[in-house]
């Protein structure tokens, strides 16, 4: 047994449990704005792996990873926009639409690695960020174990959870987004434009979400596999919903979300006479147990999946 908690509680598992967030907390957020201003969006999975592929793709052809990140972002935005025109400009179910545009992210890349390496399977392996170190976190004990060398996106997704809190929460754009997904009746009696804020904030879950994607074919891993995301969209809807359409509350979900799967693979390593099925079933477990909670006593954005039309 003390075996386990000390498993479970190092400072291995955190500094691992803080790498898989990276992704999670970037899509949850993304999920945030595109939630915040009214559009539902389940296709955050596809956005993740979109951005994983085309990370991948500028890294190969430029040797830049740096390029490959930029890549992801637009690829993730891209997405996004196909997204946005149907469920904004043609008013399409927003739940049939984002899973509609999962299916298509997972064929268009599994077509496209055949087409460019002639593999279903992965891709050529291809430069990565690496890690870089901070030398104010590096002296500071525990803290230099967490967070003293990580990779660069690591640093990003916190620098970037922080901002998107300040857009979204205290600058006068912040307020037309929020204002749009929870009254666009009163928001366009005051001018404000509902379809232009509702492509900018589907438009950056997008990218927010390809940058996720990025971290996980460039900065923890140096290439792409297929359905490389794994349901890490689904999870990223789930934290966004228990952090309450918040940035740092999505970021906390994301956090707890990643732990629990950190533990999972610290718990393989045990040999507790249960299969591992089981135990890489725990943190999909708590995503699912969490979300129906988190339902219950959430309150979403009071026009949150609702098609407006200005004027009427």
């Amino acid at each position: 047994m003390n075996e386990i908690i000390t498993s479970i509680f190092s400072l291995n598992t955190i500094a691992a449990a803080i790498r898989m967030t990276t992704p999670l907390a970037l899509a949850a957020m993304g999920g945030t704005f595109s939630e915040r201003s009214g559009i539902v969006n389940i296709g955050l999975e596809g956005m993740i792996l979109s951005g994983a592929f085309a990370g991948v793709l500028g890294s190969f052809y430029t040797g830049n990873p740096w390029i490959g990140v930029l890549l992801a972002a637009v690829a993730g935005g891209l997405m996004a926009a196909l997204f946005a025109i149907f469920t904004i400009k043609y008013k399409a179910n927003h739940v049939v639409t984002g899973v509609g545009l999962n299916i298509l992210a997972l064929g268009a890349t599994t077509w496209l690695m055949q087409v460019l390496w002639g593999s279903r399977g992965s891709s050529p392996t291809v430069k990565g960020l690496g890690e870089i170190s901070l030398p104010l976190l590096k002296d500071i004990p525990v803290i230099d174990r967490l967070l003293g060398s990580q990779s660069p996106l690591v640093y990003l997704m916190f620098i970037l959870v922080v901002a998107g809190w300040i857009l979204l929460f205290k600058t006068p754009l912040g307020l037309r987004i929020r204002m749009t997904g929870e009254h666009p009746e009163a928001a366009d009696t005051l001018g404000i434009d509902i379809k232009k804020i509702q492509y900018f904030s589907v438009i950056l879950s997008g990218a927010l979400s390809g940058l996720g994607g990025a971290y996980l074919s460039l900065g923890q891993l140096n290439w792409f596999s297929m359905n490389m995301s794994a349901g890490r969209g689904y999870m990223a809807l789930a934290a966004n919903t228990f952090g309450q359409w918040n940035p740092l509350g999505g970021l906390g979900a994301s956090f707890l979300f990643s732990f629990t799967d950190a533990v999972q693979m610290r718990l393989q390593g045990l040999n507790l006479g249960i299969a591992n099925e089981i135990i890489q079933m725990l943190p999909y477990l708590l995503t699912v147990i969490v979300l129906a909670g988190a339902v219950v006593r959430s309150r979403p954005p009071q026009a949150l999946g609702e098609h407006y039309e200005s004027g009427k």
